[in-house]
């Protein structure tokens, strides 16, 4: 049987993804501790998830450099996370792969960009995606040792979206050594910015939208991916406890009072809305932490996690009660 029609059957079958990110900023040493262990059980026991997304962060220097490093200690060793991943499948969790990359001067990697055409003596595309190709090779291997369910091949790459051609050979690279299901997860608002939804097997965003705006932009998405007749997930969805951050959800770094409440309140409008529409498959909502704050202290959190606090019993009803 041909892969491509592996891949068929797996996404005309595909159950819905009641998932959470885990791991981020997590480095060497950090997946397999006894508290990462019980974080991650925890996870699936009080939210009811089936699936959880594994987010790796590379680094690049500048958003101009066009050598990525996968191999320091700012990510787990490979015989690290092969055996992290055992360990979830062990607790009945579908792994999907998200390698990642992040530029160490603190710039958002929506914002990594060379010249369109090449000039001598100036950072190039063909450099970078050469770079990127490598790592996202290397844990699509892992992908496969371990049988992942999904493999996402990069976040939020706003600027680099544009390069079609190179993400569609990065694609098929990827599907030469991994054998599920391959996504791209884009920006919020930017799911029209993708020409090559065709060429993954799953279309996925990030669903920071303002509590009020989910009918509107959910319109929106819909006639964007409705030509491609791929499913579609959020692969990233969630709000800060803060007062105000539901109307800005995606800005980690808006000053508000902590607001336990407010988050609930998020997460019930999210997914009420999303409820409505069939072809929103899932989320892998952001994000669950490797180690957790005392549950008695989740009222001081104010941010994207919902440990202990009123979201998670939303998130609990909704994927226990089937996610859709």
């Amino acid at each position: 049987m041909e892969m491509g029609t592996i891949n068929d059957e797996r996404v005309s079958g595909l159950d819905t993804i009641k998932g959470f990110t885990y791991g981020w900023l997590s480095g060497r040493g950090k997946l397999l501790t006894e508290k990462a262990k019980i974080s991650l059980r925890l996870m699936k026991e009080r939210t009811y998830s089936t699936h959880v997304v594994i987010a790796l962060a590379a680094l690049q220097d500048t958003a101009q450099s066009t050598k990525i490093d996968f191999t320091g200690n700012h990510l787990p060793s490979d015989d690290e996370l092969i055996e992290w991943i055992s360990y979830a499948q062990s607790l009945g969790l579908r792994v999907i792969m998200k390698p990642t990359v992040n530029v160490r001067d603190g710039t958002w990697r929506a914002h990594i960009n060379f010249f369109d055409i090449d000039v001598p003596c100036e950072p190039k595309w063909g450099d970078w995606f050469a770079s990127y190709t490598d790592y996202q090779l290397h844990y699509a291997r892992i992908a496969e040792k371990t049988s992942c369910d999904m493999h996402i091949v990069g976040c939020e790459m706003v600027q680099a979206e544009r390069r079609e051609q190179d993400w569609r050979r990065l694609i098929s690279s990827i599907k030469q050594v991994y054998n599920g299901l391959v996504s791209y997860n884009t920006d919020k608002y930017q799911e029209g910015n993708v020409r090559w939804w065709d060429a993954v097997d799953i279309i996925s965003s990030s669903g920071y939208y303002p509590i009020h705006d989910w009918e509107r932009q959910l319109n929106r998405i819909e006639k964007i991916i409705k030509p491609f007749k791929k499913p579609f997930f959020f692969a990233e969805a969630g709000c800060p406890s803060r007062s105000g951050s539901s109307l800005i959800p995606n800005d980690w770094s808006h000053q508000g009072q902590i607001n336990i409440e407010e988050q609930s309140e998020f997460y019930q409008e999210m997914f009420k809305k999303t409820h409505k529409r069939s072809w929103v498959k899932g989320f892998g909502l952001w994000d669950w932490r490797t180690e957790l704050y005392q549950e008695d202290d989740a009222h001081l959190d104010d941010g994207y996690d919902v440990f202990g606090k009123p979201a998670e019993k939303v998130i609990a009803e909704f994927y226990q009660a089937g996610g859709k």
